[in-house]
C-alpha cells in the first residue's frame, strides 16, 4: 500500500472514530430527559413501598417529584437549544459500518483515543494549531472537541475519570468522562451567521430529529449532568465565590506581571483545559490575546453556545442540583433555579484575538510552530489530567517565550491513578515537590508559591463540600537556560 493510500485510510479511520464519538456524546445529551425521568420514577417506586403510616409524614413528596419533572424540563430545554445551535465538524450521516470496516486491521472502534502521547499523528495539510477566533457576538458556532470533565468534583456524584469509560470512581475533578477522539483544527466560532430567535420551550426540536442518536450507558448521561454543574462554576452568580477562589489569584498575578499592556501589541496567554471558557474570557478582558484549549466535546458544545448564543444576562434557567437527594438542607435548596449567564460575553470587553482551540494539549502544542509563542500560560485544575505530567511541563516550557510566566493553581488528583482494566493505562503520579523539581529542571524559576483553599463545582448550599488545598505558583522561564532541551520532533 502506498503512503498516500495509507494516509487516506488513516484519515478515514480517524474521521470514523470522530463521528462515532460525536454520536455518542450527542446521544448522551439527547438521553438526558429520559434518564432523569427514570430517576424520578425510581423515587416514586420507593415512596409507594412505604407503609401508609410513614407516607403520612411525607405527603409532600409526590408534589416534589412533579416539581422535579418541571426542573428536568427546564434543563432539557437548555440542552436542546444548545444542540440545535451545534454544527458538527464532520458529516454525521456516515454509515456506521465505516468504522467497523476500518477496524478490521486496527482494532476496536471502542478505543476512541490513543493515550500514548509519544505517538501523535498530524495530517500533512492541516495545521494542528489552527484555531479560529472565538466570536462572542451572539452568533451560532460550530464548536468542537473531545471528552468532558477533568475530575475534581464532589464525592458520591457519580463521576468518572476523564477519558475513561469504565465504572465511575468518586471524587474526580469535573465529572464523568469518556474515551473520546480529540478533535483539532476545527472552526470553533462562525461569525458569518445570523442570530436565530430562541424558540418557545414547547417547540419541537426538529433539527434534533435528524441527528443520529441511540441509547447510551447512564454513565454518559452523568457527564451531561456534570456539564450542567460546571455551568454554575463558570457562568452563574452562584459560582462567583468559587471563581474568586480559583480565578481571582490567577488574574491578580497576570495583572502584576503585565501592569501596562500595550493595546497595539498585547501579550499572549494560553489556558489549557479551559473548560467552559470563563477564565480564558476573563484573561482576554485584561487585555491579553487569550486562547483557551479544551479537549472535551461535551464542554466545547456548551461553552460555544453560551459564548455565541447569549443575548442577555440571565437568558437561561437551569436546575443544576436536582440529580442528587443527598446532603440537601431542604427541597427548595435542591430544586432552586440558577440563571445563566451572569454576564453578557459579547459585552464583557474581550480583546481582539480571543479564541478557543479544540484538541489534546499535547498533540496541539507539541507542534514546532508553538515553540516560544506565548508570553504566559495559565493552568487551573489542569496539571493532574496528564498521563505524563513531565510531558505537560516540558511543553509548557517550550511554548513559553524566554522570560515568560507560568501561573498554576490546582491539586494533584491524578485522573488516571485509579483506572484499571484500560490496557494498562499510563499514569505518572508525582508529589508536589517532584513536580516543582521537574519544572526547575526545565528552566523555570519559582517566584511565588502558596496554598489556596478552593472548591470545585460545589453546591454552596450542600451539607457536604469537598475542599482542596490547592498549590498555587508563579514560575518564570529563565531568559538563558541550561535546562533539559528535547526536540519537539522527538
Amino acid at each position: 500500500m502506498s503512503n498516500s493510500d495509507e494516509e487516506l485510510r488513516r484519515r478515514k479511520y480517524e474521521e470514523a472514530l470522530e463521528v462515532k464519538s460525536l454520536r455518542r456524546i450527542i446521544s448522551a445529551y439527547l438521553n438526558y430527559p429520559e434518564a432523569a425521568e427514570e430517576d424520578v420514577k425510581r423515587y416514586e417506586r420507593s415512596f409507594r413501598r412505604l407503609p401508609v403510616s410513614h407516607k403520612a409524614h411525607l405527603a409532600h413528596l409526590p408534589l416534589k417529584y412533579q416539581k422535579l419533572r418541571r426542573c428536568i424540563s427546564k434543563n432539557t430545554f437548555f440542552i436542546f437549544e444548545m444542540l440545535k445551535a451545534f454544527e458538527p465538524p464532520v458529516d454525521m450521516s456516515q454509515d456506521d459500518e465505516t468504522c467497523e470496516h476500518l477496524d478490521d486491521d486496527d482494532g476496536s472502534c471502542g478505543h476512541h483515543h490513543d493515550h500514548d502521547h509519544h505517538h501523535h499523528h498530524h495530517s500533512g495539510d492541516r495545521d494542528p494549531c489552527a484555531c479560529e477566533s472565538a466570536s462572542v457576538s451572539g452568533r451560532p458556532n460550530p464548536a468542537i472537541c473531545g471528552e468532558v470533565c477533568s475530575g475534581h468534583e464532589e464525592k458520591n456524584e457519580n463521576c468518572c475519570d476523564p477519558e475513561s469509560a469504565n465504572e465511575c470512581t468518586t471524587n474526580t475533578h469535573n465529572d464523568g468522562c469518556d474515551n473520546i477522539t480529540d478533535v483539532k483544527n476545527q472552526e470553533l466560532f462562525d461569525s458569518n451567521k445570523d442570530i436565530s430567535s430562541v424558540p418557545h420551550e414547547s417547540e419541537s426540536p426538529d433539527r434534533l430529529d435528524s441527528m443520529p442518536h441511540f441509547h447510551v450507558p447512564l454513565v454518559d448521561v452523568d457527564k451531561v449532568r456534570c456539564v450542567i454543574r460546571n455551568i454554575v462554576r463558570d457562568w452563574a452568580t452562584e459560582g462567583q465565590k468559587e471563581r474568586e477562589q480559583c480565578y481571582g489569584p490567577i488574574l491578580e498575578e497576570l495583572k502584576r506581571h503585565f501592569p501596562n499592556i500595550n493595546k497595539e501589541s498585547p501579550p499572549t496567554c494560553l489556558v489549557p483545559g479551559a473548560g467552559l471558557g470563563r477564565l480564558a474570557l476573563e484573561i482576554s478582558c485584561l487585555g491579553f490575546v487569550s486562547q483557551g484549549n479544551e479537549f472535551s466535546y461535551y464542554m466545547m458544545i456548551c461553552s460555544s453556545f453560551i459564548l455565541n448564543q447569549t443575548q442577555v444576562i440571565g437568558e437561561w434557567t437551569i436546575h443544576p442540583w436536582i440529580h442528587s437527594n443527598c446532603n440537601s438542607l431542604s427541597d427548595s435548596d435542591q430544586l432552586r433555579p440558577v440563571s445563566i449567564p451572569d454576564i453578557h460575553p459579547a459585552s464583557a470587553g474581550i480583546t481582539e484575538g480571543f479564541s478557543m482551540c479544540g484538541g489534546d494539549f499535547v498533540e496541539v502544542y507539541s507542534d514546532p510552530s508553538q515553540v516560544g509563542a506565548w508570553d504566559s500560560v495559565v493552568t487551573c485544575f489542569f496539571l493532574d489530567t496528564a498521563h505524563n505530567i513531565v510531558e505537560y511541563i516540558e511543553i509548557i516550557s517550550k511554548i513559553l517565550k524566554q522570560g515568560g510566566v507560568w501561573i498554576n493553581l490546582g491539586p494533584l488528583l491524578y485522573h488516571f491513578a485509579d483506572v484499571y482494566g484500560q490496557d494498562d493505562e499510563m499514569s505518572v503520579e508525582l508529589s508536589l515537590e517532584d513536580v516543582k523539581r521537574v519544572a526547575i529542571n526545565y528552566g523555570f524559576e519559582l517566584e511565588v508559591e502558596k496554598t489556596i483553599e478552593t472548591t470545585y463545582t460545589t453546591n454552596p448550599k450542600a451539607m457536604m463540600q469537598n475542599h482542596y488545598f490547592s498549590a498555587f505558583w508563579t514560575m518564570r522561564k529563565k531568559s538563558s537556560t541550561t535546562s533539559i532541551q528535547v526536540s519537539m520532533d522527538e
